[in-house]
């Protein structure tokens, strides 16, 4: 074993030294094999420089020749395919829309009138505007489709009072503020009213109003006053009217209308407010119009008008269709064949006296000396709306006749 092993360690020894010169040797191969290729390179050089090569030109470009278009790619068209009809829809009736309010007309103003029949007066259908200086009560003269002032006509009771009697005369009665005096008094209709006035130092008299009235008839009793009001406004109403002791209640609309359920008594209104026309067909008709007294007329005329109360009062206008020859009163003498006027009808202010034979001792007594109704009947005492006659009693007097009504 330790001769093989000598021998291999002597080969190995052996190819160590024999590998550089087989390494050199291999070398020099190669350098002569780089040499005759450098002698080749030259040789080629020098046949270039003996035969140059022909110039170079570049070539023309080839001729455009429009492609042609790309084909079109048909298709086959789709399968028609049948769709379903689409679902019937039902639609439901759309709710039922809420009634429209019926418009209202605004209320014509307070100096408005119109001719209520207008089927007997075809012609006249168009409103007219009170006079100036009656242009709170008036109303529509149908036959000659004018206005006409209440005031101005027989029968009237307006201002300071100033009374038209039946005969056609203007004269004043003045009475006195607070009372109540007889204006007309027959064998079935009485007619009192109540004055109200203002105090002026250094007056001759107190300026003096109507401001209700008290009407008996067939053993019914109706009352028509003019609210106390500190301001006056014309849309507020300021009528207060009471039958047989229940307040009558009247839309507040022109030409509404209120009947009495046991009497052929009606109440229609002129106006939306503060203006009514009261009827029993055959009887009497009467025209109410509440109003105030203005700055104006208070510094014209020296009211004394104060603050907190406009003293508001009536402005009435009355049409008697049955009196009787005997009627008394204010204003009811004036109707009789008998009556003769003892008043100067020239003077500027001509006055009736004679307070004491028209002074009753209450709204809706039948006790003034000159009284003609309800002579030996019975009546029943008057109940009327406590805010109407406040501080005032009414009781039955005078043995069963009448009513009695004091403060």
């Amino acid at each position: 074993m330790a001769a093989v092993a000598r021998w291999a360690l002597l080969l190995l020894l052996g190819l160590a030294l024999l590998a550089p010169a087989a390494l050199a040797a291999d070398n020099k191969e190669k350098d002569k094999g780089k040499e005759k290729e450098k002698e080749k390179e030259k040789e080629k050089d020098k046949d270039k420089d003996k035969y140059p090569p022909p110039p170079y030109h570049t070539p023309p470009p080839p001729p455009q020749v429009p492609s042609p278009p790309p084909p079109i790619a048909s298709y086959p068209p789709p399968p028609i395919v049948s769709s379903p009809p689409p679902p019937v829809v039902v639609s439901s009736p759309p709710p039922p829309l809420p009634p429209s309010p019926v418009p209202v007309p605004p209320s014509p103003s307070s100096n408005v009138v119109s001719c209520e029949n207008t089927a007997a007066y075809p012609t006249c259908t168009a409103p007219a505007t009170c006079p100036k200086r009656c242009k709170q009560s008036c109303h529509m003269d149908c036959e000659t489709c004018k206005p006409v002032c209440d005031c101005n006509l027989p029968g009237a009771v307006c201002e300071d009072p100033r009374f038209i009697g039946g005969d056609g005369n203007t004269f004043y009665f003045h009475g006195r503020r607070g009372r109540d005096f007889c204006l007309l008094s027959d064998a079935d209709l009485h007619i009192n009213a109540h004055f109200i006035g203002s105090h002026v130092p250094g007056a001759g008299r107190d300026p003096t109003w109507v401001q209700a009235i008290a009407v008996q008839f067939s053993g019914h009793r109706l009352y028509v006053g003019a609210r106390r009001t500190a301001a006056w406004d014309d849309e507020a109403d300021r009528l207060a009217i009471v039958f047989d002791g229940a307040p009558v209640e009247v839309q507040g609309v022109a030409n509404a209308r209120w009947e009495a359920p046991s009497s052929p008594l009606s109440v229609t209104r002129t106006k939306a407010a503060n203006g009514v026309v009261v009827e029993l067909a055959g009887v009497f008709k009467i025209t109410a119009n509440a109003v105030p007294i203005t700055v104006e007329d208070s510094r014209a005329h020296n009211y004394g008008l104060r603050g907190g109360d406009c003293l508001a009062h009536l402005d009435l206008a009355f049409r008697f269709y049955s009196l009787t020859d005997d009627v008394h009163g204010v204003l009811g003498q004036t109707y009789r064949s008998s009556y003769v006027n003892r008043l100067d009808v020239s003077a500027r202010m001509p006055v009736m006296g004679g307070e004491r034979d028209f002074a009753a001792s209450g709204l809706f007594a039948t006790d003034c000396p000159v009284a003609r109704f309800a002579r030996g009947r019975s009546v029943d005492a008057l109940v009327v709306a406590a805010d109407e006659l406040t501080g005032v009693e009414c009781s039955t007097g005078l043995g069963g006749v009448g009513v009695v009504c004091k403060k």
